[in-house]
């Protein structure tokens, strides 16, 4: 199995961690200490030796920041952890804060006192962040104060230590196009951009940049690593030569100078000292790099990641890669869904769908010689009330039997060698109720809208999220997270600039793939969330209009259960998309499956009046 269901959280230690902090930092002079969820690289994935937020606070949600201080501790998450959090933390300890409504920037202004110092690491926040700490603390007279090693890592006596996988090499069929093409685009950009250097921090520009992948973080295919790329086109390339094969060496060797990673700083300081103009994102961008250059007497060029939006904007062999993809994902969950109608209420528990998801998609991988790599993230396997938990995780501590009554929820993906999928729905386990039905389909009628839309060039994220939660917000309804966020080929699940939300300021763009999934949570009861993958097309005209118009084309291939379909609801134009797409999936899945998987999809994909 790719996903283990041991529990990852233990709400009784963090008692002694918060002690054993407390007195590291009386011990240094220091007030408190802010502990993010993130590591060198600012990203999502992060590997075990970097999961210090959950190590001390039990809280294993993918965003999150813990504050300590001497007599109190705080922790922050978004709308998508607020029931996790409650679960897994000791309420006795730490008091919870929306990392949106009373962000810790915020909260240090109404909280800290005068002369407060308050510790941070340097390589655990970004430019941007530490930016927003350090004038929120200056405003009440408190410091925010950088710190050389990490308290965590001094009091944490069992840290794994740092991955060390093998890095392998992605071929240029599923890569679209040569890495030595695209680091003299990128080398171009900085130019553009008025740099000499430029840092990539992210490891999925760096898995793009250089068409390499790695397995140092779980489900996404990254060797965690950082490079320098220069505008004359000597770039550096900082990955642990234990990872490194000797082809892999050699392919590398071709496209910049290899170092250790451990002589990052050394290298950075040596450019700022010889006036090099180094562009840093300060977003992605650690905030001990913009020291680094700023102290040595460089100049900090503020510019985004030059690899992102290429990296984002998906070429012809990325599309049909994940086209293929899909189409073997959408057989697997087919087996999947057609397995699950067969079982008796009661039968089941969420730890064996989630089992038996992953031997369907290893056993399609296998017949179409396309392995299944890993699953892109821990499956989501919630019944009943456990739906409602946005980002649940089951393991056998929470394991709960699927019910007659209940509603189950499946959200899921896999990592294929030619792409990466994200797929959700949403079944009932006998007879739904006229709520979950009505719901169910004022859900749907927004991944509609979303699938529907037509918009010009220049149209961001946040430009069109009220469209999937119109219907919704027409009976008093929401949900408290984005609509869709970016995919990536072969790369991560989640993955920017890109993003269908409030907060999506990112001009959305040809070949740009994304999620597409409302969904609506009855806290206690049950959760509804639906979700596709489509891609932005090119800009076309419409007739007797006056101006072209992108839209999205539909990745997912798999049914929606139209046993909770309310069809008095829909509109005949959502009617005909939804038979239109029923007829595609069978048409296109249809050839993958036989015998009573096959039964069960031209059932499933039937037309509705």
């Amino acid at each position: 199995m790719f996903q283990s269901f041991d529990s990852a959280s233990d709400p009784t230690t963090a008692a002694a961690r918060v002690g054993q902090l407390r007195d590291w930092l009386a011990a240094h002079d220091l007030d408190g200490f802010v502990v993010p969820r993130s590591d060198e690289h600012q990203g999502e994935y992060v590997a075990p030796h970097s999961e210090r937020l959950r190590w001390l606070t039990g809280f294993t949600g993918s965003a999150g920041v813990a504050i300590i201080l001497a007599d109190k501790a705080y922790i922050f998450v978004d709308g998508r952890y607020q029931l996790q959090v409650r679960e897994q933390v000791d309420l006795g300890i730490f008091t919870i804060e929306s990392l949106i409504d009373n962000p810790p920037p915020a909260w240090i202004g109404d909280n800290l006192a005068k002369g407060t110092r308050l510790g941070f690491d340097p390589w655990l926040h970004t430019i941007g962040d530490v930016a927003a700490l350090k004038k929120a603390a200056e405003k009440v007279g408190a410091e925010l104060v950088p710190l050389d090693r990490n308290p965590i890592d001094e009091i944490w006596a069992d840290q794994p230590q740092p991955p060390a996988e093998a890095v392998e090499l992605h071929p240029i069929g599923f890569a679209g196009e040569l890495a030595k093409d695209k680091l003299a685009r990128l080398a171009e950009a900085l130019t553009k951009q008025g740099a000499t250097h430029c840092v990539l921090t992210d490891p999925s520009s760096l898995a793009w940049a250089f068409n390499i992948r790695g397995r140092d973080v779980p489900h996404t295919p990254l060797a965690l690593g950082f490079a320098i790329l220069a505008a004359d086109g000597k770039h550096l390339l900082f990955l642990d030569e234990r990872k490194l094969s000797r082809s892999v060496k050699a392919y590398l060797t071709q496209l910049a100078d290899l170092r250790q990673p451990d002589q990052l700083e050394a290298d950075i300081i040596e450019l700022a000292k010889g006036k090099a103009r180094v562009a840093l994102d300060p977003v992605l961008a650690a905030d001990r790099l913009r020291a680094l250059v700023k102290d040595n007497g460089g100049t900090v060029v503020a510019e985004p990641d030059p690899a992102r939006l290429p990296r984002a904007t998906k070429n012809q062999a990325e599309l049909a890669g994940a086209r293929a993809a899909h189409r073997r994902d959408g057989a697997a969950v087919a087996k999947l869904l057609c397995w699950l109608d067969r079982q008796d209420a009661g039968s089941l528990d969420e730890i064996k769908v989630v089992t038996r998801l992953e031997d369907c998609r290893r056993q399609v991988g296998e017949e179409t010689q396309m392995p299944l790599r890993d699953v892109s993230f821990d499956t989501i396997s919630g019944s009943g009330p456990n739906g409602a938990i946005m980002h649940y995780r089951v393991s056998h501590a929470t394991n709960r039997k699927v019910a007659d009554g209940e509603l189950f929820l499946l959200d899921s993906g896999a990592q294929y060698q030619d792409g990466t999928t994200d797929i959700t729905r949403t079944m009932p386990i006998g007879r739904p109720s006229d709520e979950m039905r009505e719901r169910y389909t004022l859900v749907l009628k927004g991944l509609i809208a979303i699938s529907t839309l037509r918009f010009p060039t220049g149209t961001r994220g946040c430009d069109i999220d009220a469209f999937a939660r119109h219907a919704l917000w027409q009976r008093g309804l929401d949900f408290a997270h984005g609509t869709g966020h970016g995919v990536g080929s072969y790369l991560a699940v989640h993955e920017g600039p890109q993003r269908i939300a409030k907060t999506g300021t990112q001009k959305l763009l040809e070949g740009m793939m994304l999620s597409n999934e409302p969904g609506y949570y009855k806290n206690g009861h049950y959760g509804i969330r639906l979700e596709n993958l489509i891609i932005v097309t090119s800009a076309e005209e419409i007739a007797g209009g006056d101006i072209a118009m992108h839209g999205f084309e539909t990745l997912t291939l798999a049914p929606f259960d139209r046993r909770l379909l309310n069809a008095d609801l829909l509109t005949p134009a959502e009617v005909d998309w939804l038979n239109a797409y029923h007829a595609r999936v069978l048409e296109e899945i249809g050839p993958m499956v036989d015998g009573e998987t096959l039964k069960w999809l031209e059932a499933a994909t039937a037309p509705i009046a």
